[in-house]
C-alpha cells in the first residue's frame, strides 16, 4: 500500500503547510552536528527537526518560547533543526520577521545544526534571507523552488538557483514539495547544479517512494534528506538524513530511531514505539496550533498559537491533546 502523510499523529509524516496538514500531518505534514562538507561529511544520517514557529496569543513571535523550545530539541535527542520551513509557517511571516526567527535560533542553538529556510518567490528576498542566514552563523539553507509561477521552463529554475548559488557559499539544500510549491525538483536540475560545491542535498517531502528512492541513487554523495516518515527506512538504509515535523511532538522517539541506526541495531522496534506514541495523539485532530499546544504541554511552557489563516485548538481537541500528552509521558 502506498503511504502518504496523511496523519502526523497516526503515521509518520514530515513537515506540510497547514493549508493541507489536516490532510498530511493528521495533527491534521534525528549525533553530532553535521560536518559543513555538503558532500564529504562521513555522518549524513542526521535527525532535524521541522521546527513550529512559536507565537503569543498576539500573534506575535515568541523568542522566548523558541529559545527553550531548541534547548527541549536537543536535550530530546535531536540533532538539528530546520528554521521556518512549512512546519514553522514560513509563508506567514514577513522578511524582516524571518530575519528575526533566524537570528533568535542561531544564538540560542544549544548545540543544534540549524538549517535555515530561505525561500521565497522570488530572488532578491530569497538572497537577501539566504545572506543575512550564512552572515549569522547557518549552517545551512532549504530553498524551495519559486512558487507563484508553475511548470517554469527548466533553464529558468537552473537560473534561479545560479543566481542563488553565485551569491551564497554555505550549504544549500533543494525543497522538493511539489504539492505546495506545484514546481517540482528534478534529477535533471540538480544535475544541473552539481558544478557548484555547496550543493548539500534536497529535502523530500513528496512522499513519493521511488520518486525517493531514485534521488537517493542518483546522488549518494548529498544529503539526500526524507522529509516524510515513510521514508525514513530507506534514507537511513542508505545514510540519508531526515528533516521531519513529528519530531516536534515525538523528539524522543524519532531520536530513537536514529540511535538505533548508529548503533547497529534493528530499527523496527523503535520504529513501532514512534508509530504507537503518535496513534495516542490521533484523536485530537489537526492543525499547526494544536501541534504547539501539544508541545507547550510537554515543556511546560505557555500556550503558542499559529497564524492565519490557521485557527486555534478547539476546548475539545485541548482536552484530547492533554489526554494523549499524559499518555505520552508514561510511554516507554
Amino acid at each position: 500500500m502506498r503511504h502518504t502523510r496523511r496523519s502526523f499523529l497516526g503515521t509518520v509524516g514530515a513537515a506540510a503547510t497547514a493549508g493541507v496538514i489536516a490532510d498530511k500531518l493528521g495533527f491534521a505534514e534525528a549525533g553530532s552536528a553535521q560536518s559543513k562538507s555538503p558532500t564529504g561529511s562521513t555522518d549524513k544520517a542526521l535527525f532535524w527537526i521541522a521546527a513550529a514557529t512559536p507565537c503569543d496569543r498576539n500573534l506575535n513571535f515568541d523568542p522566548a518560547i523558541y529559545k527553550d523550545m531548541l534547548a527541549w530539541f536537543k536535550s530530546q535527542g535531536a540533532d538539528g533543526v530546520v528554521v521556518l520551513g512549512s512546519t514553522g509557517e514560513y509563508p506567514s511571516f514577513s522578511v524582516a520577521e524571518r530575519k528575526k526567527v533566524a537570528e533568535t535560533a542561531l544564538k540560542n542553538r544549544s548545540g543544534l545544526n540549524i538549517i535555515v529556510s530561505s525561500g521565497t518567490p522570488n530572488a532578491p528576498e530569497t538572497i537577501e534571507l539566504s545572506q543575512h542566514a550564512a552572515a549569522n552563523g547557518a549552517d545551512g539553507l532549504l530553498i524551495i523552488p519559486p512558487f507563484y509561477f508553475k511548470d517554469p521552463p527548466q533553464d529558468g529554475l537552473i537560473k534561479y538557483y545560479s543566481m542563488i548559488f553565485d551569491q551564497v557559499h554555505i550549504p544549500i539544500n533543494l525543497y522538493h514539495y511539489p504539492r505546495m510549491s506545484a514546481v517540482p525538483v528534478t534529477v535533471e536540475l540538480l544535475h544541473a547544479l552539481e558544478k557548484y560545491p555547496n550543493l548539500a542535498g534536497i529535502k523530500d517531502s513528496s512522499g513519493d517512494a521511488n520518486g525517493y528512492a531514485k534521488f537517493v541513487s542518483e546522488f549518494p554523495k548529498l544529503n539526500m534528506r526524507t522529509g516524510t516518515g515513510n521514508n525514513l527506512e530507506h534514507a537511513l538504509a542508505n545514510g540519508m538524513g531526515a528533516i521531519l515535523a513529528e519530531g516536534n511532538v515525538f523528539t524522543r522517539q524519532v531520536a530513537a530511531v536514529f540511535a538505533a541506526k548508529r548503533a547497529g541495531q534493528d530499527i523496527a522496534a523503535p520504529l513501532a514505539k514512534l508509530r504507537e506514541a503518535q496513534a495516542l495523539l490521533r484523536p485530537a485532530g489537526g492543525g499547526f496550533a494544536a501541534m504547539k499546544y501539544a508541545l507547550s504541554l510537554q515543556m511546560g511552557t505557555r500556550q503558542t498559537f499559529a497564524r492565519p489563516p490557521f485557527v486555534n485548538v478547539t476546548d475539545d481537541q485541548m482536552a484530547k491533546i492533554k489526554d494523549g500528552v499524559q499518555q505520552l509521558k508514561q510511554f516507554a
